[in-house]
Protein backbone atom coordinates (compact mmCIF):
# COMPACT_ATOMS: atom_id res chain seq x y z
CA UNK A 1 0.00 0.00 0.00
CA UNK A 2 1.48 3.37 -0.51
CA UNK A 3 2.31 5.47 2.45
CA UNK A 4 0.82 9.17 1.75
CA UNK A 5 2.28 12.04 4.02
CA UNK A 6 0.27 15.11 4.80
CA UNK A 7 1.97 18.47 5.87
CA UNK A 8 0.45 21.86 6.33
CA UNK A 9 3.24 25.63 6.31
CA UNK A 10 2.35 28.94 6.62
CA UNK A 11 2.17 30.87 2.93
CA UNK A 12 1.13 35.26 3.45
CA UNK A 13 2.36 35.41 0.22
CA UNK A 14 -0.83 33.85 -1.28
CA UNK A 15 -2.78 36.75 -0.62
CA UNK A 16 -6.73 36.06 -1.83
CA UNK A 17 -5.63 33.74 -4.58
CA UNK A 18 -6.56 29.83 -3.96
CA UNK A 19 -3.80 27.66 -6.06
CA UNK A 20 -3.63 24.16 -6.78
CA UNK A 21 0.09 22.72 -7.74
CA UNK A 22 1.13 19.66 -9.31
CA UNK A 23 4.08 17.46 -9.71
CA UNK A 24 5.31 13.67 -10.42
CA UNK A 25 8.78 14.51 -11.39
CA UNK A 26 9.78 12.72 -8.34
CA UNK A 27 7.44 10.67 -6.34
CA UNK A 28 3.76 12.21 -6.81
CA UNK A 29 3.30 15.75 -4.93
CA UNK A 30 0.09 17.81 -4.84
CA UNK A 31 -0.71 20.82 -2.75
CA UNK A 32 -3.38 23.52 -2.35
CA UNK A 33 -2.99 26.83 -1.36
CA UNK A 34 -5.59 29.33 0.61
CA UNK A 35 -5.86 32.16 3.00
CA UNK A 36 -2.03 32.17 3.97
CA UNK A 37 -2.18 28.49 4.45
CA UNK A 38 -0.74 25.70 2.05
CA UNK A 39 -1.63 22.00 2.94
CA UNK A 40 0.39 19.37 0.63
CA UNK A 41 -0.22 15.24 0.15
CA UNK A 42 2.53 13.49 -1.05
CA UNK A 43 3.72 10.10 -1.81
CA UNK A 44 7.17 8.71 -2.54
CA UNK A 45 6.34 5.84 -4.94
CA UNK A 46 8.50 6.24 -7.61
CA UNK A 47 6.10 4.15 -10.32
CA UNK A 48 2.35 4.83 -9.10
CA UNK A 49 1.78 8.34 -10.02
CA UNK A 50 -1.30 7.64 -12.12
CA UNK A 51 -2.63 5.31 -10.00
CA UNK A 52 -2.15 7.97 -6.63
CA UNK A 53 -2.56 11.00 -8.37
CA UNK A 54 -6.57 11.94 -8.83
CA UNK A 55 -6.89 9.92 -4.76
CA UNK A 56 -4.25 12.93 -3.56
CA UNK A 57 -5.61 15.76 -5.25
CA UNK A 58 -8.97 14.59 -3.76
CA UNK A 59 -7.07 14.39 -0.05
CA UNK A 60 -5.69 17.72 -0.91
CA UNK A 61 -8.82 19.63 -1.19
CA UNK A 62 -10.49 17.53 1.44
CA UNK A 63 -7.35 18.75 4.01
CA UNK A 64 -7.61 22.34 3.12
CA UNK A 65 -11.90 22.08 2.97
CA UNK A 66 -12.46 24.10 0.28
CA UNK A 67 -14.44 23.29 -3.15
CA UNK A 68 -12.19 22.46 -5.89
CA UNK A 69 -14.04 25.37 -8.09
CA UNK A 70 -12.22 27.86 -5.82
CA UNK A 71 -9.10 27.40 -7.36
CA UNK A 72 -7.67 30.90 -9.16
CA UNK A 73 -3.97 29.38 -10.90
CA UNK A 74 -3.16 25.81 -10.99
CA UNK A 75 0.93 25.17 -11.23
CA UNK A 76 2.75 22.05 -13.20
CA UNK A 77 5.97 20.99 -12.01
CA UNK A 78 7.70 20.75 -15.37
CA UNK A 79 10.59 18.72 -13.99
CA UNK A 80 13.47 17.74 -14.52
CA UNK A 81 12.38 14.20 -14.56
CA UNK A 82 11.57 10.90 -16.38
CA UNK A 83 9.85 10.99 -18.94
CA UNK A 84 6.76 8.11 -17.99
CA UNK A 85 6.49 10.07 -14.62
CA UNK A 86 6.41 13.56 -15.21
CA UNK A 87 4.13 13.64 -17.87
CA UNK A 88 1.52 12.57 -15.71
CA UNK A 89 1.49 15.41 -13.34
CA UNK A 90 1.68 18.22 -16.19
CA UNK A 91 -1.16 16.19 -18.18
CA UNK A 92 -3.35 16.38 -14.78
CA UNK A 93 -2.74 19.84 -14.09
CA UNK A 94 -3.63 20.76 -17.46
CA UNK A 95 -6.73 19.14 -17.62
CA UNK A 96 -7.56 20.44 -14.54
CA UNK A 97 -6.79 24.10 -15.71
CA UNK A 98 -8.73 23.41 -19.03
CA UNK A 99 -11.89 22.52 -16.76
CA UNK A 100 -11.75 25.71 -14.78
CA UNK A 101 -10.66 28.02 -17.56
CA UNK A 102 -7.54 28.73 -16.41
CA UNK A 103 -4.06 28.88 -18.00
CA UNK A 104 -1.03 26.85 -16.34
CA UNK A 105 1.62 28.31 -14.50
CA UNK A 106 4.79 26.37 -15.16
CA UNK A 107 7.98 25.91 -13.02
CA UNK A 108 11.18 24.02 -12.79
CA UNK A 109 10.62 21.44 -9.73
CA UNK A 110 14.26 21.73 -8.46
CA UNK A 111 13.23 25.36 -7.77
CA UNK A 112 11.20 24.43 -4.89
CA UNK A 113 13.54 21.74 -3.21
CA UNK A 114 15.95 24.92 -3.86
CA UNK A 115 13.46 27.20 -2.22
CA UNK A 116 12.64 25.10 1.25
CA UNK A 117 16.30 24.56 1.30
CA UNK A 118 17.51 27.76 0.62
CA UNK A 119 14.86 29.06 3.59
CA UNK A 120 15.62 27.07 5.71
CA UNK A 121 18.92 27.99 6.11
CA UNK A 122 21.06 26.45 3.35
CA UNK A 123 24.10 28.23 2.09
CA UNK A 124 23.78 30.66 -0.68
CA UNK A 125 25.61 28.09 -3.31
CA UNK A 126 23.53 25.08 -3.60
CA UNK A 127 22.95 22.31 -5.91
CA UNK A 128 19.66 19.90 -6.56
CA UNK A 129 20.94 16.21 -7.65
CA UNK A 130 18.22 13.70 -8.60
CA UNK A 131 18.60 10.75 -9.97
CA UNK A 132 18.00 10.21 -13.59
CA UNK A 133 18.62 6.51 -14.44
CA UNK A 134 20.99 4.95 -17.06
CA UNK A 135 24.21 5.92 -15.24
CA UNK A 136 22.38 9.90 -15.27
CA UNK A 137 21.77 12.43 -12.77
CA UNK A 138 19.41 15.82 -13.40
CA UNK A 139 21.48 18.28 -12.06
CA UNK A 140 20.46 22.20 -11.13
CA UNK A 141 22.62 24.63 -9.47
CA UNK A 142 21.64 27.80 -7.69
CA UNK A 143 23.20 30.93 -6.23
CA UNK A 144 20.73 32.12 -3.79
CA UNK A 145 17.42 34.04 -3.78
CA UNK A 146 16.85 37.00 -5.83
CA UNK A 147 14.91 40.27 -5.61
CA UNK A 148 11.18 38.48 -5.46
CA UNK A 149 12.71 35.67 -3.24
CA UNK A 150 12.73 33.14 -5.86
CA UNK A 151 15.82 30.94 -6.06
CA UNK A 152 18.18 32.54 -8.65
CA UNK A 153 19.79 29.62 -11.15
CA UNK A 154 23.36 29.47 -11.66
CA UNK A 155 23.30 26.49 -14.18
CA UNK A 156 19.78 25.38 -15.69
CA UNK A 157 18.85 21.91 -15.39
CA UNK A 158 21.17 19.69 -17.44
CA UNK A 159 22.32 15.54 -17.13
CA UNK A 160 25.54 14.87 -16.05
CA UNK A 161 26.78 11.00 -16.29
CA UNK A 162 27.17 9.51 -12.34
CA UNK A 163 30.29 8.16 -12.82
CA UNK A 164 32.32 11.17 -13.73
CA UNK A 165 29.84 13.27 -11.40
CA UNK A 166 31.83 15.07 -8.49
CA UNK A 167 29.87 15.54 -5.35
CA UNK A 168 30.05 19.20 -3.74
CA UNK A 169 29.32 19.89 -0.33
CA UNK A 170 26.54 21.93 -0.79
CA UNK A 171 24.08 19.65 -2.36
CA UNK A 172 20.67 18.45 -1.53
CA UNK A 173 18.98 15.12 -2.89
CA UNK A 174 15.47 15.53 -2.65
CA UNK A 175 13.18 12.35 -1.93
CA UNK A 176 10.75 14.38 -3.61
CA UNK A 177 9.25 17.48 -5.23
CA UNK A 178 7.37 19.84 -2.98
CA UNK A 179 4.21 20.62 -3.87
CA UNK A 180 4.26 23.54 -1.29
CA UNK A 181 7.17 25.37 -2.25
CA UNK A 182 5.68 25.74 -5.81
CA UNK A 183 2.73 26.95 -4.60
CA UNK A 184 4.22 29.59 -2.44
CA UNK A 185 6.92 30.28 -5.35
CA UNK A 186 3.78 30.38 -7.93
CA UNK A 187 2.56 32.99 -5.72
CA UNK A 188 6.02 34.94 -5.27
CA UNK A 189 6.16 35.20 -9.11
CA UNK A 190 2.53 36.21 -9.20
CA UNK A 191 3.19 39.09 -7.20
CA UNK A 192 6.28 40.71 -8.38
CA UNK A 193 5.21 40.06 -12.33
CA UNK A 194 8.04 37.79 -12.78
CA UNK A 195 7.65 35.37 -15.52
CA UNK A 196 6.54 31.90 -15.81
CA UNK A 197 8.39 29.18 -17.60
CA UNK A 198 7.96 27.51 -20.82
CA UNK A 199 4.81 25.15 -20.87
CA UNK A 200 7.27 22.57 -22.11
CA UNK A 201 8.13 19.09 -19.82
CA UNK A 202 12.03 18.99 -19.28
CA UNK A 203 12.37 15.36 -19.93
CA UNK A 204 16.41 16.75 -20.83
CA UNK A 205 16.60 13.26 -23.33
CA UNK A 206 14.63 11.25 -25.47
CA UNK A 207 12.04 8.91 -23.76
CA UNK A 208 13.13 5.38 -22.42
CA UNK A 209 10.58 3.88 -25.41
CA UNK A 210 10.02 5.11 -28.71
CA UNK A 211 8.26 4.94 -31.73
CA UNK A 212 10.05 2.33 -33.81
CA UNK A 213 10.60 3.60 -37.47
CA UNK A 214 8.96 3.15 -40.35
CA UNK A 215 10.26 -0.15 -42.25
CA UNK A 216 12.25 0.60 -45.20
CA UNK A 217 10.47 0.22 -48.76
CA UNK A 218 11.59 -3.04 -50.52
CA UNK A 219 12.91 -2.47 -53.81
CA UNK A 220 11.37 -5.01 -56.47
Amino acid sequence: MTAIEVRSVAAPELGERVILAIDTSLGTSVAVGAGGQVVEVSSDDPRGHAEVIGALIARAFAEIRIPAASVTHVVAGMGPGPFTGLRVGIAAAHAFALGRGLSILPLVSHDAVALEQLEAGAPAGIRVVQDAKRRELFVTEYTGLDWAGAPARGAEPHLRQRESYESVVNEVWPDRVPAASLVRLAARRLASGTPFEPDQALYLRLPDVIQPKAPKPVTP
